[in-house]
């Protein structure tokens, strides 16, 4: 199998370049296509990053090739990482439209050349932000089955180190997800984790003493007020800034800390490209395994008493062919009222570009 990574010397992109070679993802037989754009310094960029990948891992790199055309891309395997990024500051919510009105066209670019000129076949992984557009845009060119955001992947794994990190634990003793949308409306599915070692009866004791007797009815208050404080800490001091996110509990540490990571200017590429790595080995491996992620629904679940006809992260099996199955079971009331308030916000953001599924939840 094959991988393109679509806006390669971008931060994330050449981390998630150096992820699959460095992890010996991609066999030598396989093929990475850096993709760049053919004007600016995108061109010259992509083929110094070939150069440099091959001089680092040149035992076990897979052929590496460059494509500056969106007709070029070709690959089992598509990781969608083009467009403009976030700023490392400035609020999230105004962000969020600019990316939206700056990037719409990029993702519409290579949706339409990977429809013309693709197999049928390629699965999609986007990283590219606002996560929920490009995977609209994406599926509705593509199909949705074919189409995957790793934004709910990476958030479900913050989710778990931070219940491990206060439990004493490793991340790979915590199970659980997270869903909803990537960023401040995720939503931590706390009825979904799993302790290993634990049975039921002490997994809810541990459950309740992590969670401290909040709902998630408070949890958008309660990022506003985090973001608030850690904002006039980090003014005098980031690392008092970071101690502080400590005293908190697991699910609200897991929007707090990247934030104020990106915040302080050193950004979450790492984090990022290894959750984006996790898929697409996942895809590559031949097996179903349930992840996260972003996918485009058609009424598999129904969230708030409203079948959900849009772009939402949940649990989902991922294989080689793509997403097929939703996995989630009825949710406790807290965690069905805001999934079901974030996937309204979702499909409200969506509408300006013409890809509102709003009937669909009436």
């Amino acid at each position: 199998m094959d991988v393109a990574v679509i806006g390669a010397t971008g931060d994330v992109g050449r981390a998630v370049c150096t992820q699959l070679v460095e992890r010996r993802i991609l066999p030598t037989s396989s093929r990475l296509q850096l993709v760049g754009r053919a004007t600016g310094a995108s061109a010259s960029a992509t083929y110094g990053l070939r150069a440099d990948l091959v001089d680092a891992f040149d035992e076990h790199a897979p052929l590496i090739d460059v494509a500056l055309s969106p007709a070029d891309v070709v690959a089992d395997v598509v990781v969608l990482v083009a467009g403009r990024t976030v700023p490392t500051r400035g609020s999230e919510a105004t962000d969020r439209a600019a990316l939206a009105a700056d990037n719409r066209q990029v993702f519409l670019d290579y949706a339409q050349a990977l429809g013309e000129h693709g197999s049928g076949h390629e699965v999609v992984v986007v990283v590219s932000n606002p996560v929920e557009l490009a995977v609209a845009t994406m599926a509705s060119v593509l199909g949705r089955r074919r189409v995957i955001g790793m934004g709910a992947w990476l958030d479900t794994l913050r989710f778990r180190r931070e219940i491990a990190v206060t439990l004493g634990l490793r991340r790979h003793r915590i199970g659980g997800f997270v869903a909803g949308q990537h960023g401040n409306d995720m939503v931590p599915l706390w009825s979904t984790v799993r302790i290993s070692g634990l049975d039921p009866e002490e997994r809810a004791l541990a459950l309740e003493r992590l969670r401290r007797g909040r709902s998630l009815a408070t949890f958008t208050d309660e990022i506003a007020q985090a973001q608030a404080a850690l904002l006039s800490a980090a003014q005098d001091d980031t690392g008092d800034a970071f101690a502080l996110i400590d005293s908190w509990p697991p699910d609200l540490r897991a929007v707090a800390r990247p934030w104020l990571t990106h915040q302080s200017g050193a950004k979450t590429a790492t984090a990022t490209a290894s959750a984006t790595a996790d898929l697409v080995e996942t895809i590559f491996d031949g097996r179903e395994i349930v992840v996260a992620g972003q996918v485009a629904l058609d009424g598999e679940i129904a969230v708030a008493g409203a079948p959900v006809r849009g772009v939402l992260g949940v649990p989902v099996v991922l294989g080689p062919d793509g997403w097929t199955k939703v996995l989630l079971d009825e949710l406790p009331p807290d965690e069905d009222a805001r999934l079901g308030a974030v996937a309204g916000r979702i499909d409200a953001s969506l509408e300006p570009w013409g890809l509102s599924q709003g009937e669909g939840r009436a």
